[in-house]
This record gives C-alpha cells, structure tokens and sequence, in this order.
C-alpha cells in the first residue's frame, strides 16, 4: 500500500487525516505537491510563503463533499455560516461573515480553474478536485483585491494522454448519498485531450423542524459537472478549456429561539446557485527567451437565499405585541468576466547580467450584480457592477547562488457604480497598488529561509442601507502592511518535514461590518472603523515514523485587535480580538498501515473561542472535534468508511445577539447556528 501524506502527528490513540497534501509517493519518501497559485508553478516547499495544501485522498478520506468540510485543517483558517453551508472565509482573522442586502468585496479570494468565484463560496464542491491551496496572507501582486488577506485556489483533475476513469459512491448517516463519475483521455492522441465529471449529493441535513413535522428543511442538494479540453496545439503552444456548471437546491432552516436543532420555522429558507462557468487559457512559448499565457473567463450565476426571520410560526400580521412574523428573500444575478495576458521570462530571457527572471501583465475583471431584496421590511432593487483594471510585474534576482530577491509590484484602478430603488446612486472610483518585496536564502538543499514585506488592498464600496448617514455611504479603501519570516525544512534524511511562518500585519482604514438593531430589524453596514494588528506563528510537522506509521501536527496561534476604534452605533471595541479570529487553531493525528491493504486514519482538531461580530460581545465556545476513517484497497478499488465529529460536539460556526425591544419577545441573548453533528459514511470508488 503505497501511503500518502496526511496532516497531522500522533495524539493519544488517534491518527488523522492531514492539512498537507502530496502526490504519489512510496513510504520511503515525502511527498510533494506542485502548487499553481503564483506566476510559476513550484514545489510547496520551494515557495517563499505560508501555505497550506489538500489532495484528493484528504477529501476522500473525510467524505468531504465541500471545502467547509476540510478548511479546519488549515491554521488560522476559520468559516462562516449562516447559510446551508459555510460560504464566508476568514484567514488570519480578516474575511467577512456574510451578506445580505449590500454589496460584498470580499477579502479571501476563491479561485476555481482560474475562475474568481471570491463572492460565491457555495461553488467550492470537491468531486474531482485534484488539489485545494489556501495561501495565507496578502496576495496583493498576484491576486490584487479580493486577497487581502489570501487566497483559495483549487484546481481540478486534468486531461492527459492516459484513458483514467473514476467511479464514486457513498452513503451516510441523515440520508446522505452521492454519485460520481469521471472519464479522461485522449480524444485525438498526442493532440487532443478531454476529461468529464459529474457528481450529484443529497442529504437531509441536520435540522428537525417539529412545526413542520419534517427533517429535511436543512437539505443538501448539489450537482457538479466539470469538464476540460486540452489542445496540444504543437510543442510550444497548449490551449486549455474548463468548463464549470452548478445546480444547488438546498434548504436553509439553522437558527432556533432555545439553540437547538429543533426548529419551529414555519416557512424555511433556500440556499440556491445555478452556475455555469467557462475559463479559456493559452500558453505559448514564444521563444527560447519569451512565454504567453493568457486566461479569459466568464461565468454567469443566479443565487437565491431567503430564510424565516422570526425562527417560529407566528402568525403573520396578528397585531399581538410580540408577536412578528417576517420572511427575508435575496435574489441576486451575478455575470462576471475577466481578461488576463501575461509575459514571463524564459531560460534565454533573464535580463541584468541574467540573473533576473520577470513577469509583467495586464488585467481587466468585470463584475455585474442584480439584486431583487423582497422582505418584511424595506424592500431593495439595485445593480452594483465593478470594473477592476490593473498593470503588474515581479522580478526575481539571484543576488547569490542561495541569495534571490523578490520584488513585485500591482497597481490597479477600480471603478464602480451602484443604483437602486431607494434613490441611491454612486459611483466610486480610486486609484489602488499592492506588491512585496522579499529575500528568499536557500541555506543549503534541505532548508529555506524567507523573509516578505507585503502591502495588500481591498477595494471601498457602498452601505445601501436606509437609516444611514448620507457621509457613511460610501467607505475607503482599506490597506494592510504584512512582515512575514519564514523557514521550511528537512531532517533526518528527509523523513521529517516541518513549516514555520512568523507574520506581523497592520491594518489601515480596516473595513468592519457593524449591525444596529433598531426593533425587530438589524441594519447592516460597513465602515472604516479602525487600525487594526493581525499577528501570530503558522506551525506544519509531517514526519514519515517509519514504513507503518505517519504522524503530522499543525498549529495556528494568533492575536488581534483593533488599535483604533471609530465608535458610531454601536460599543468601543478598541483593544478587543477582531471578529471570527480564534486565539489559536490545531490539529493533531497521523495514519497506521497495519497490513499492504490497509491505512487507519484519525485526527483531532480544535480552536478557541472567537466573537461572533464586531457589533457585541457574543462568542462562540472553543471545542475539540474527533475524526477518523479506515480504508481497504484492493487494485482500482477502494472502501472507505469514515467519520466526522465522532463524540457529537455541539459548536458554532455562526452567531447574533438580539437585545429586548417592546415589539419582539426574543430572549436577550446569543442565537447561534451549529456546525456538522456526528456524521459517518461508506465510500465506494474505482479508479482505472
């Protein structure tokens, strides 16, 4: 049995399933991945940042079907809620949390196939993903924008010369089930290749509603379909087609008056995409001294998202006090496209004295949204559409044969423009630049040292909100300067692998989303509120015991606070933890291969407790969660069973607090939404 490298190290009597993913390999080696995220592929340990990379066993193992179901491996990593399933990333503490009504830039970019999807986390399903890399920290040279604070870029499998077909299958515990199947090949050998997938999910959630008698109102239902096209159009040109397709029909019914998993929602909620989505990619070397890529994509979604506001069945328009009854339904359409040509050098390109590698290029995204807001209270209509166009470069100088400096620079210019019903139109526009500069020290072929200067962006935007002050419309653009240290090692002859990063980021004008309560409605609105500090140590240990045993740890520890707190509605949080930002993140486990078929596999994985939002004091609590799968492989086939949340821990993955109000009888109090009860399945698959 040939094992492959999971996240984590050996803790009590469990092994896990890792946060570091890998190729291939046999026991007698490490593996590595090669990771696509920058200007130029490279091995995971060879890249000058903290990252943190999942492969296709890791979601397998795990029965993952989206990336909420693998992210807690990643440290510093956290997700938000408060929809059928978590959409809303944070990395280091900075991410939003939601949207509602207003326009959303978010600060965690999402790429899928070269696809920004950053304001749509729902997309991110796992069939035939090949490998998922979260890059931590500002992304401002590559990404621009959306990467604040960094990056999650997933990639499918690829066709290649090689007929590869995949069969999946599962059943779980809350009526889950699932299909699969992908077919790759040559279609014209050595010329054209082709590859299909297509996988459907249900299950019943985790949710009873007992006014309802049912306990599907938290329902899954999700179909993915991939497909690739290669051209192998001579040896120096490669033409790429991927195309992407959505259908997600779930319901969203989480939230309870007493906290439970109970509900007494008369009319739940939906949670819908439809996607379909294509990126056109040419790469072409030109010469000895010049390659081209370029990438163009386009995709085109309608999202629905409602939910029963009053988390009860009230009747509706009773005229009892206390008694409100309220349905919020957010239709939106979104159509985004993009344009991106670059220039690397290549072998023969290297300029001063060549020692140099470059890269320069050009962007254009377009992003167009339409939303229909028809709820209890003051119903919105509006358009929001984003023109981001930016020039970038970096430069790569060997000072010394283990010396390299890295500088890179981004300079973008953003333009928006925002209509609605209520009267509301505007139009921003700014200037905006991001880059690094770094020193990479190769100190000798085992270990790497880095250090990176970082400056990140994310772009201002617009409160649509009524009740708002007309000089509070419109908020800046906000800026964060990030030190990182860094060190990725091996020892003991290469059995023992381990990351370390040290990061020190300061936020200027941070962009905080704040909610008012104002009877039995919140407003919502972003502002620049505060200078902020986002610091801590990114820890990674994977070590190769011997040929039976593999152990890997890794470990997020962070601080945050706001330095500068502009106090409007709600209280002074000035030298409090920033929302959604635990203290710290772990998760511990290997894997045992007792007999050449065999690999048991468990983790534990834990963080602490963290506000809920920047607008009170409600937390979450801090927990410790239990998984484990044992697998059998037998030539192509493979049995999985596995296990999520083995002891059944309850933990918060979203949370409000409501005060008293005259007109509503809430209990003052914290609501929160639970994440994934105790879950477990058989996986079935068949590679050929």
């Amino acid at each position: 049995m040939k094992p492959s490298l999971l996240s984590i190290a050996v803790t009590s009597a469990l092994f896990a399933p890792g946060a570091v993913a890998q190729t291939e390999t046999d026991s007698t080696d490490l593996p590595s991945m090669l990771v696509s995220a920058d200007f130029r592929p490279a091995e995971a340990q060879d890249i000058p940042g903290s990252l943190t990379t999942f492969d296709e066993e890791i979601i397998e193992s795990r029965g993952a079907q989206h990336i909420e179901d693998v992210l807690n491996l990643a440290p510093n990593v956290n997700i938000s809620s408060g929809a059928s399933r978590g959409q809303y990333f944070q990395i280091r503490g900075i991410g939003e949390r939601s949207q509602f009504a207003a326009p959303l830039n978010p600060s965690v970019g999402l790429i899928i196939d070269g696809i920004d999807f950053s304001r749509t986390g729902g997309a991110a399903t796992l069939f035939d993903i090949e490998q998922v890399e979260v890059l931590r920290g500002p992304q401002g040279t590559r990404y621009g924008t959306n990467a604040l604070a960094g990056v999650i870029n997933m990639q499918s499998k690829q066709a290649t010369n090689k007929l590869d077909m995949d069969f999946e299958s599962t059943v779980g515990n809350y009526n889950t089930r699932s299909v699969g199947v992908a077919v790759g090949g040559p279609l014209i050998k050595d010329t054209l290749l082709g590859r299909v997938a297509v996988h459907t999910y249900q299950s019943d959630g985790f949710m009873d509603n007992d006014f309802l008698g049912r306990d599907n109102t938290q329902n899954r239902d999700e179909i993915t379909a991939r497909s690739h096209l290669k051209w192998l159009v001579n040896n120096d040109l490669t033409i790429d087609l991927n195309l992407l397709h959505l259908n997600i029909d779930n319901g969203y019914d989480a939230f309870t008056l007493d906290n439970s998993r109970n509900s007494l929602s008369d009319e739940p909620g939906e949670d819908k995409q439809r996607t379909n989505a294509f990126a056109l990619k040419g790469d072409w070397r030109a010469s000895s001294a010049l390659q081209l890529q370029s990438t163009v994509t386009y995709s085109k979604s309608d999202l629905l998202y409602s939910y029963d506001a009053d988390w009860s069945n009230r009747p509706r328009n009773a005229g009892i006090p206390g008694s409100y009854d309220g349905v919020e339904v957010y239709d939106r359409g979104r159509e985004n496209y993009s344009f991106e040509l670059r220039a690397l050098s290549n072998e023969d390109g290297r300029i001063f004295n060549n020692s140099t590698d470059w890269t320069v290029g050009i962007y254009y995204l377009n992003q167009d949204e339409k939303l229909d807001a028809s709820n209890t209270f003051i119903p919105v209509v509006n358009q929001y559409e984003t023109e981001n166009t930016a020039i970038f470069g970096q430069l790569d100088t060997r000072i010394t044969e283990r010396l390299t400096l890295i500088n890179g620079l981004r300079v973008g210019h953003f333009k928006a423009e925002y209509l609605d019903n209520n009267g509301l139109d505007l139009d921003p526009s700014e200037m905006l630049f991001g880059g690094k500069i770094g020193l990479e020290f190769q100190y000798n072929q085992n270990h790497l040292l880095y250090s990176t200067l970082s400056r990140g962006y994310k772009s201002g935007g617009v409160n649509n909100a009524t009740g708002i002050e007309a000089r509070f419309r419109e908020f800046d653009t906000e800026y964060m300067w990030n030190l990182e240290l860094g060190a990725k090692s091996l020892w003991l002859e290469g059995d023992l692998l381990t990351n370390v990063a040290l990061f020190y980021g300061i936020r200027k004008d941070a962009q905080v989303k704040n909610s008012k309560q104002e009877g039995v409605s919140f407003i919502d609105y972003q502002q620049n509120a505060a200078k902020g500090t986002n610091a801590g140590i990114e820890f990674d240990l994977d070590w190769l015991i011997n040929d039976q045993w593999r152990a890997l740890a890794s470990l997020g520890l962070l601080y945050t606070n706001f330095n500068d707190y502009d106090v409007r509605d709600n209280l002074d949080v000035t030298g409090r933890e920033q929302a959604h930002a635990p203290a710290y993140q772990f998760s511990l486990g290997g894997e045992y291969y007792p007999a050449p078929n065999w690999v048991i596999r468990a983790n534990i994985e834990g963080k602490d407790e963290f506000y809920f939002s920047n607008s009170h004091n409600a937390k979450s609590s801090s927990y410790v969660i239990s998984n484990a799968s044992i697998e059998y492989q037998n030539q192509d086939w493979r049995l999985t069973l596995w296990g999520r949340n083995l002891f059944d821990k309850d933990y918060a993955t979203r949370g409000f607090f409501i005060e008293n109000d005259p007109s509503i009888n809430y209990a003052k109090r914290k609501y929160i939404q639970y994440g994934d009860p105790r879950t477990f399945g058989l996986t079935v698959s068949y590679d050929y």
